[in-house]
């Protein structure tokens, strides 16, 4: 498993992410169109057209994602169309990401297709309105 930043913070960061129990199953029979908005744990069996908003997600083997992802950890064993922006990212052998990849921790397994832009930060990740980017742009 190859990784970005140091094995500790991923460790640590994933083992939190694993303590959490799953809260919200989306079963592989679903299809959900529009927006998701979750606290806990989820997992995607079904498939999501919309963007989705959380804690903790995980996309298994059967499940499908058109939209982008704003969460703390993103497991993928599925398939993404869109960004995604977590403070920690998995990437296992079965996963195919199209999209930007913007975390804090990536770790990605051989035979994990990933194609897109990855940008790694040190710091946590947060949403910034525009016109505050602006400002400080000019100064």
């Amino acid at each position: 498993m190859g990784l970005f930043n140091k094995k500790n913070s991923f460790a640590q960061e994933s083992q939190m992410a694993d303590k959490e129990v799953i809260s919200s199953i989306i079963d592989s029979e679903m299809v959900i169109k529009g927006e998701l908005v979750f606290e806990g744990k989820a997992r995607i069996d079904g498939s999501i057209e919309g963007n989705i908003q959380g804690e903790h997600l995980i996309l298994s083997e059967s499940g499908k994602i058109t939209g982008d992802i704003q969460v703390a950890s993103f497991v993928c064993h599925g398939a993404l169309e869109g960004n995604v922006q977590a403070s920690l990212v998995a990437a296992h052998t079965s996963c195919r990401i199209q999209g930007c990849i913007k975390s804090k921790t990536l770790s990605v397994e051989p035979g994990a297709e990933i194609n897109g832009e990855l940008k790694i930060t040190s710091k946590e990740l947060r949403l910034v309105d525009p016109r505050d980017a602006l400002k400080t742009a000019n100064g």
